[in-house]
């Protein structure tokens, strides 16, 4: 049974892979080779890995490229809603004119309701002291002249001036935060993981989210009240996120030119498909090498297929990898800063040439050290 069995299987490789020949004429020189079945089935085997590799890498590259578009969609959404918003404002604006110009109230009581406002938008506004751009975004608008205008036309301007202050404030707070939590995304992290779990404002008797009991305390009106919490939610997200994003491999190893992605690749010594957990960078010898982010150094010296090797932990579960090395500058234990030179590019170990193999891990796993590298490259478009 079993040899009939294997005449079955051989007709059938001979069906689909017949030998075959190739001839050559040179002349009166005729040569031939002949394709075997085996040799054809090899090649045709080949084909197929080849072609999902290829497929495979096109995936991966298409699904970035649709991340990033998705990305920059997002931050355009942002910017046409806080426009949105700013339209919105104006209209409101407008017609509050008319209404504190018509109402009954006295002159004394607009006056003090614009006094509460400007106290709460002074605690407001000290929470922006350090974030770049927002003094010149968030300048109140000069004075009117007191000779030339009513009282009533006076306190109506501060208002409306007030009214166009938060406005800033939610969208200069709302569009960092957003591009913050874009660049942590594009790292495949969490961004609630990382950002603040309360407000700067309100105190440990009020409950956060809570814009009655933050009225209250601010003596403002309830709106007024829930645009500061806005506000001051997206200001501690962008804070906090800004603060982690300093600790976190988002930096650039080094200038030189990629050669070789994360991801599967055929090796460089045996031609066979493997798991390349890195991202490869060549440059001239000595090329410097530079941390990526500010941690301790907890590995230098020789691994196995890595040659040279320096590993830095950055805490919160992250560690890179930095090998073939030509040279370390660096000693474990030691604590080093964002861009300090650690080594010097090489080709030790399993090397073909001198590059820089760099890795990235979280929580023990290797990741794509290209998305952090994007994420990075979010930040300084921020800056």
């Amino acid at each position: 049974m079993s040899e009939l069995e294997a005449e079955g299987r051989q007709s059938l490789i001979g069906r689909w892979f017949p030998t075959r020949y190739l001839y050559l004429r040179d002349g009166d020189d005729v040569k031939a080779w002949a394709l075997t079945p085996g040799r054809q089935m090899t090649a045709a085997i080949g084909a197929v890995l080849l072609g999902g590799w290829i497929l495979i890498a096109s995936g991966g590259f298409a699904l970035d490229m649709v991340r990033q578009s998705q990305a920059d969609q997002t931050v355009a959404r942002s910017r046409a809603e806080a426009q949105r918003l700013n339209a919105d404002l104006q209209a409101r604006l407008d017609s509050a004119v008319i209404r504190m110009s018509s109402s009954s109230g006295s002159i004394d009581e607009m006056a003090h309701l614009v006094e509460r406002r400007h106290a709460a938008l002074t605690r407001v506004m000290g929470l922006f002291q350090g974030v770049d751009g927002a003094q010149q975004a968030l300048t109140p608008a000069p004075a009117l002249n007191a000779d030339r205008n009513t009282p009533l036309q006076r306190v109506v301007a501060v208002r409306m001036d007030q009214e166009r202050l938060i406005a800033r404030a939610e969208a200069v707070a709302s569009t960092r935060a957003e591009r913050l939590r874009l660049a942590f995304r594009l790292a495949g992290l969490n961004p609630a993981a990382y950002a603040a779990n309360d407000t700067a404002l309100g105190g440990p008797l009020i409950e956060a989210r809570d814009p009655r009991a933050l009225a209250a305390v601010l003596d403002v009106d309830e709106a007024f009240a829930l645009r500061i919490q806005h506000a001051s939610d997206n200001l501690n997200d962008m804070r906090m996120l800004a603060d982690a994003s300093e600790g976190l491999p988002f930096r650039r190893p080094t200038n030189a030119r990629t050669t070789s992605g994360y991801g599967v690749r055929f090796d460089p010594f045996n031609g066979r498909p493997a798991v390349h957990q890195g991202q490869d960078f060549a440059g001239p010898l000595n090329t410097p090498i530079h941390a990526t982010a500010p941690g301790i150094v907890s590995f230098v010296g020789v691994r196995s297929g890595y040659g040279n090797v320096v590993e830095i932990d950055h805490g919160r579960g992250f560690k890179t990898r930095f090998a073939h090395l030509n040279s370390m500058a660096v000693q474990t234990g030691q604590r080093v800063a964002l861009g300090q030179r650690i080594g010097a590019m090489g080709t030790t170990g399993r090397s073909t040439g001198v590059h820089l193999h760099y890795e990235v891990w979280m929580n023990g796993r290797p990741q794509n050290p290209a998305r952090f590298m994007r994420a990075g490259d979010q930040l300084v478009q921020q800056d």
